[in-house]
C-alpha cells in the first residue's frame, strides 16, 4: 500500500531514531524535498519557462526536427553532458535523416537510468489562443502545406528532461551512475525509438539498467501523475487493404466487378474479428479510418484502399487479429466473385509498434516515491489504454530492460470539473485546442524525473534507495 508523506516521513523518523539518527534525519529530509521544489520553481522562472515557450512556438513535424534536436542537444552540452545527435537510421526510408539525440553523463560506479523525450509535432493548426501558439507551417511528405502544433506535448517532454538533467547537475552529490537522456525523433510515426535502437543506442552508448519516461495527458489534472502496471498502452498496427476489381460503367455494374462493394462487405465482416472471435477478456480494437477510391459517380474504379488501425495488449491476440483481417479480405472478396489472381493485398504498415509493458516492480518503486513526495492523493493508479506509444520499444529488446511509462496531468484541475458538470470533455492529446497549464506540468514533471533518477542511482551512503517509498 501507498503511503502519504507525512506517513513516510514519520515511518522514517522512527527507523532512524532506533539507528540514532532521530528526529534531525527525517527534518533533513523533508527539508531536501522543500530545497528540490524551490530550485526548481526558480529554475522555471528564469530559464525554463521561456525554453519551453520556444519549443512550444516551434514545432517540426516527424522526420524533420532538425531545428529541434539542435536546441535540445545544445541545453545538455551547455550543463556538461557528452552529447551526440543524428543517432538513429530509418530502415525503410533511408533517404531520411533521424535527428536523434543522445546525451551522457558519468557520475562514478552505479546503475545507468535513461530518461526519454520525444520532439515531434504534429500537422494541425493550432487553437488554444495561448501568447506562444504555433503559427509554423512545414511541408508534409505528401508535399502539402500544413500548420504544425505541439499538440501531443512533447514540448513539455523535452523541457522537463532539459530541466531534470539541470537540476541533477547540481545535485551530482547525491546520485551515483551514468544518466542518459535522449531526443527521440518520429514519436508520431511510431519510428523513432526503433530507429535509434538499429542505430545502436544501446551498443554505442550505456546500455541502460532501467528506461523511465513521463507522458503530459490533457485528461488529468495539472500537478497529477498517473499510471497502470504491467499492460499501458496497447499495440498499434497499421494496416493497408487494396482491393482490386473490374473497371466498368456504373450503369452496367454486370460488365465488371466493383471493389467498392467488395470493400464494403470486407469493412462489415472486419467487425466480426472482435465481436465474434475474441475472447471477451481479452481487448482489441479493428478500425477502418479512412476508405480511399472512385473518380466519379458513373465509374466503377478498378480498386478501392481500406487503411485500418489495429490496438490489442497481448500479442497472441495481435497475431490472431493480423491473420484474421487477412482471412476475411481475401473470402470475402472470394464469395463475391473476385478471381485469385485479383484478391486483395493486405500489408502491413511500417508504423507498427509492440505494446507498452511497465515493469510491475519497477513501476511500484516508482509510483511509491511519487507518493511520499507529492502526497498520495496526487499518485494515481489507473487502467490501461488503447492509445500507443513506441517508447516500448526500449523495454521490447533482448536486453529486456525494465521500463516504465508515467502519465503527468496537464489540465487545470478546475477545467477539468468545469467540464464535467456539463457532461462534456476538456480537450484531449492531438486536439488543436489542448494548451498545457505550464507551471504545474512543467515543475511536477521535472520534479518527478529527478526523483526517479535520485531513487534509483542512489549515492553509495543512500544505500539502495531511498526509504520514503518503501
Amino acid at each position: 500500500m501507498r503511503r502519504t508523506r507525512t506517513a513516510a516521513l514519520a515511518a522514517a523518523f522512527l527507523f532512524t531514531t532506533a539507528l540514532g539518527g532521530g528526529a534531525a534525519v527525517a527534518q533533513e529530509r523533508a527539508a531536501d524535498d522543500g530545497a528540490l521544489a524551490e530550485a526548481i520553481a526558480r529554475d522555471y522562472d528564469d530559464y525554463l519557462r521561456d525554453l519551453y515557450t520556444h519549443f512550444h512556438r516551434h514545432p517540426e513535424l516527424s522526420y524533420q526536427e532538425q531545428k529541434t534536436a539542435k536546441r535540445y542537444a545544445k541545453e545538455l552540452k551547455k550543463i556538461g553532458f557528452d552529447v551526440t545527435e543524428k543517432v538513429g537510421a530509418y530502415a525503410k526510408r533511408p533517404d531520411l535523416t533521424a535527428y536523434g539525440v543522445v546525451a551522457v553523463m558519468e557520475n562514478g560506479d552505479g546503475p545507468t537510468v535513461m530518461l526519454r523525450a520525444d520532439m515531434d509535432g504534429l500537422p494541425i493548426e493550432e487553437k488554444t489562443g495561448v501568447a506562444y501558439a504555433s503559427t509554423d507551417q512545414q511541408v508534409e511528405q505528401t508535399g502539402e502545406t500544413v500548420h504544425v502544433m505541439h499538440a501531443c506535448a512533447h514540448d513539455t517532454h523535452m523541457t522537463m528532461a532539459i530541466g531534470a538533467a539541470r537540476r541533477l547537475v547540481d545535485m551530482k552529490d547525491q546520485w551515483q551512475g551514468t544518466l542518459v537522456v535522449i531526443g527521440q525523433p518520429a514519436e508520431e510515426r511510431i519510428a523513432g525509438a526503433k530507429a535509434m535502437l538499429e542505430d545502436g543506442l544501446f551498443e554505442r552508448f550505456p546500455e541502460p539498467d532501467y528506461n523511465v519516461a513521463l507522458h503530459t495527458s490533457g485528461s488529468a489534472p495539472a500537478g497529477h501523475l498517473v499510471y497502470a502496471k504491467g499492460p499501458a498502452l496497447a499495440s498499434s498496427d497499421s494496416v493497408d487493404i487494396v482491393v482490386h476489381g473490374i473497371g466498368a460503367h456504373g450503369a452496367y455494374p454486370h460488365q465488371g466487378r466493383d471493389p467498392i462493394v467488395v470493400a464494403a462487405h470486407i469493412v462489415t465482416a472486419l467487425q466480426t474479428i472482435v465481436a465474434r472471435e475474441t475472447d471477451p477478456l481479452d481487448s482489441a480494437v479493428v478500425t477502418v479510418g479512412r476508405i480511399t477510391g472512385g473518380t466519379k459517380h458513373n465509374i466503377i474504379p478498378e480498386e478501392v484502399e481500406l487503411n485500418l488501425t489495429v490496438r490489442t495488449f497481448d500479442p497472441a491476440v495481435r497475431d490472431r487479429v493480423l491473420a484474421s483481417i487477412e482471412r476475411i479480405a481475401h473470402n470475402t472478396a472470394r464469395a463475391l466473385g473476385v478471381k485469385d489472381d485479383r484478391l486483395p493485398e493486405v500489408n502491413l504498415h511500417g508504423e507498427s509498434v509492440g505494446p507498452t509493458i511497465n515493469d510491475p516492480e519497477l513501476t511500484d518503486r516508482l509510483a511509491g516515491v511519487f507518493a511520499a513526495r507529492f502526497g498520495a492523493d496526487r499518485v494515481h493508479q489507473r487502467d490501461p489504454v488503447m492509445g500507443a506509444e513506441d517508447f516500448s520499444h526500449y523495454g521490447n529488446t533482448p536486453e529486456d530492460i525494465p521500463s516504465v511509462m508515467f502519465w503527468l496531468g496537464g489540465t487545470p484541475p478546475e477545467a477539468i470539473r468545469a467540464a464535467e458538470a456539463k457532461g462534456e470533455s476538456v480537450p484531449s492529446n492531438h486536439s488543436p485546442y489542448f494548451a498545457p497549464d505550464p507551471e504545474p506540468t512543467l515543475t511536477t514533471g521535472i520534479e518527478a524525473l529527478t526523483t526517479a533518477v535520485l531513487e534509483l542511482m542512489p549515492a553509495e551512503s543512500g544505500g539502495e534507495g531511498s526509504s520514503t517509498g518503501q
